[in-house]
Formats: structure tokens, C-alpha cells, sequence
């Protein structure tokens, strides 16, 4: 009961970046003024808040002002993809303080790869002259399948050499602070929640677009995870079933026809890209700048480019209405390392191509949104996760307790 009292009397400051009084944190979380101050008591001595000044609201002595401290506390945040690894340290309040970005690492060998990682953990922590006392943890976010509660990456598409990685312990292991695995849509979800202001949706998608497509879901402001942690993956949803065989042996997967490999692949058939300016589609790095090239011929109006985008917005909206279908959701909020240079093209195309859709079922409206968080929203989601793990109330784990 008390570090629940504690996590919504954080919370509740977090939250309330001017500043809140303790009276005012009794009427907002309903606790007793005592609980409120015994909590601010340990919360000022851990370091994680402090006072800074007083505020008059009536008669009587003016009240101290209580604010995040955003240094009392770090996190790590980790994000793998086949195209890169990109590291953040974040504050308490969530703000990014450094990061990097390093190749994947290819190496057959896990403790090679485990290696790389952990250097790269270390140069980043060294870098940003951090206590490193005050690291509170670190936060991996990998495609999935994985394993959560053993920390194992089970087989990340398009990673041949991360199957069954035991990376959570080994990484513990090697930089001896605690490590917390998440599937990297997930991490996306959790990083929106932990950042949405008063009166943000509690309902939503977030479609990830970076190498492939990947899909996070919020119902009711918690994040949706499933019986094994793998919720939401719905790039196997056909949204042409005359189109290109996908991996799965079905035709017309929306993560296979719609991810930046294949719009690659289609702009050279198409005539938009020439063989030579595609690149090696099989190398994220050419894949990279050939998909430069095409976002950028469409924002200069190429009619080729605009076509392939646009088939590429109404593909989205086909897995959009059934995914809105089954969770009667109200906003779709887009982000990932691809997503920015289509973003203009698709979201001019996406909403009447939903809003039309005659299996759409839902009456109300649905927004469209990008994410507004910095760097790499799997990244600062993954370093979210510590923070949120540590800070953010969860009825759920006070019904556990006290079972």
C-alpha cells in the first residue's frame, strides 16, 4: 500500500510540471494529508522531487510548492531494428538528455553482440557526465515475437542472427543494472501514454513504420499486451488479396506491401526509381536512401510516387478500420523512423480512405496524429518503460498484493 500511495503521489507531481502544494496533491489523489506528506517526506530524500518556493492559496502560512526533480533519476532506453540500434538516456521527465545510434550488429555470436551493446550503454552514460548512481535501469525494445517474462528475443523478423537471444540477463550481466524487455510497439505505446497531457485519448493505435510495420494498442489508457506480451502484431492482415505473396505463404499482408522495401521494390517497377538508384533491396542502407529518393519525388509531385503512396494510405486504412472494428478505438497515432519523410502523403489520403471504407462500424470520428516525441519513439518508449515500471500506479499490482 505504501509504494502504491507512493508511485500516485509521483505520478501526480510528474504530471503537474508548475508545481503542486501538498493540500492540493490530497484533493487530487484522495489521500490523507499525513499519507501526502509522509510520501513527500521519502520522495525529497530519495531526491526525486523538491521544493521550490511557496504558494499562498488562502488564510494561514503560504504552502511549500512541490515539483519534479527531473535529475533525481535516469533511464536507459534502448531500440533494436534491423536497420540500426539507437540508444537514449532520458530523465525523469522524460526528456532526452543524449543518445546515439549505432549499426545493428550482425555478429552470429550473442556475447559479441551483447558486447557492443553494453559499450554502447556505457559510452553513452560516460558521455552524458550522468551519476551513474542515479541510473535506474535500462529498456530494450526489439520486434517481436519475444519472450517478456524470461527477456528472450524469440525470432525478430529480419534479424537472422537475434533468435532466441537471452538478452535481458546477459545485458544485466554486463552492465550490472537491471533490465526491463518489451516488444518495441509496445515500448511505443507506453512512451505515448507516459507523455499525453490532460484530455488525451486513453484509446488508440500507434502504427509503427520503420523497417517493417508494426501496431501498439491502448484501451482505456493501459497498454495492451496479451497472454505472452505479443499483442497488436497485425501486419498479417490482408488488405490485398490479389497482391504480392507475403512470407506467410497469404497474399497482400499489410506489413509486407507496405513497409519501405516494398514500395522500393514497386517505384522500381513502376518506372519511378531505376535498378541503380534502388540499390541492393536486401540492404537496409540502400533500401534507406532509395526510399529518400521516392518520399522526396512525391513531396516534389511526381505523379509515380504519389500513386504508390497513395495506394500505400488506402492498404493502411483497410488494416485501420479492422483493427478500429474490434476495439471500437478513436485515435490512430503514427510514428517510427520511416514514417516522417510520408507522413504528408499518407495522412492526405488516410483519413477519407478510412472515413469511406463501408466496413467501417464505429459512428464516431477518428483521429489521425503523429508522435511528437523526439529521436526515436521506440527508443524514449524503451527508457519510459523503467520509469513507468517504477513510477506509474497500477491498480492491478495493489490488488495482487494484497492477495
Amino acid at each position: 500500500m505504501g509504494e502504491y500511495n507512493q508511485t500516485v503521489v509521483l505520478d501526480a507531481i510528474r504530471r503537474r510540471p508548475e508545481g503542486i502544494t501538498r493540500s492540493e496533491l490530497a484533493a487530487l489523489t484522495a489521500l490523507s494529508g499525513m499519507t501526502v506528506t509522509k510520501v513527500c517526506r521519502r520522495l525529497l530524500d530519495a531526491g526525486l522531487v523538491e521544493e521550490v518556493g511557496t504558494r499562498t492559496s488562502g488564510p494561514g502560512k503560504p504552502a511549500a510548492v512541490v515539483t519534479l526533480n527531473p535529475g533525481g533519476g535516469f533511464a536507459v532506453g534502448v531500440h533494436i531494428d534491423p536497420a540500426a540500434v539507437t540508444y537514449v538516456l532520458v530523465d525523469l521527465s522524460g526528456r532526452v538528455v543524449d543518445h546515439s545510434r549505432t549499426g545493428t550488429p550482425a555478429a552470429g555470436d550473442p556475447s559479441a553482440v551483447i558486447a557492443e551493446m553494453a559499450g554502447a550503454i556505457e559510452a553513452l552514460i560516460v558521455g552524458s557526465a550522468v551519476d551513474r548512481s542515479r541510473i535506474l535501469g535500462i529498456g530494450i525494445a526489439s520486434p517481436g515475437p519475444v519472450n517478456v517474462d524470461a527477456g528472450v528475443l524469440l525470432n525478430p523478423p529480419m534479424l537472422p542472427n537475434w533468435h532466441r537471444v537471452a538478452l535481458r540477463r546477459a545485458l544485466a550481466e554486463a552492465t550490472g543494472l537491471p533490465v526491463l524487455l518489451e516488444k518495441d510497439t509496445t515500448a511505443a505505446v507506453v512512451a505515448e501514454l507516459w507523455f499525453a497531457g490532460p484530455g488525451s485519448s486513453r484509446d488508440f493505435a500507434f502504427m509503427y513504420y520503420g523497417t517493417g510495420l508494426g501496431t501498439g494498442l491502448s484501451v482505456a489508457g493501459e497498454v495492451v499486451r496479451g497472454i505472452t506480451s505479443n499483442a497488436g502484431d497485425a501486419g498479417h492482415v490482408t488488405v490485398d488479396p490479389g497482391g504480392p505473396v507475403c512470407v506467410c505463404g497469404r497474399r497482400g499482408c499489410v506489413g509486407y506491401v507496405t513497409v519501405p522495401r516494398a514500395l522500393v521494390e514497386r517505384a522500381v517497377l513502376d518506372g519511378v526509381l531505376s535498378a541503380a538508384e534502388a540499390g541492393d533491396l536486401d540492404d537496409m542502407v540502400d533500401v534507406d536512401a532509395a526510399f529518400t529518393r521516392l518520399a522526396a519525388l512525391a513531396a516534389a509531385g511526381d505523379p509515380g510516387a504519389n500513386a504508390i503512396l497513395t495506394d500505400t494510405a488506402r492498404a493502411l486504412a483497410r488494416a485501420i478500420v479492422v483493427i478500429v472494428n474490434l476495439l471500437d478505438i478513436d485515435e490512430v497515432i503514427f510514428g517510427g523512423p520511416f514514417w516522417g519523410r510520408i507522413s504528408a502523403a499518407i495522412l492526405q489520403a488516410l483519413p477519407d480512405a478510412v472515413r469511406d471504407d463501408p466496413a467501417l462500424i464505429p459512428p464516431h470520428t477518428i483521429r489521425f496524429a503523429q508522435s511528437a516525441i523526439p529521436v526515436d519513439v521506440a527508443a524514449v518508449g524503451a527508457a519510459t518503460l523503467v520509469l513507468d515500471n517504477t513510477f506509474s500506479p497500477r491498480p492491478s499490482a495493489l490488488l495482487l498484493a494484497a492477495e
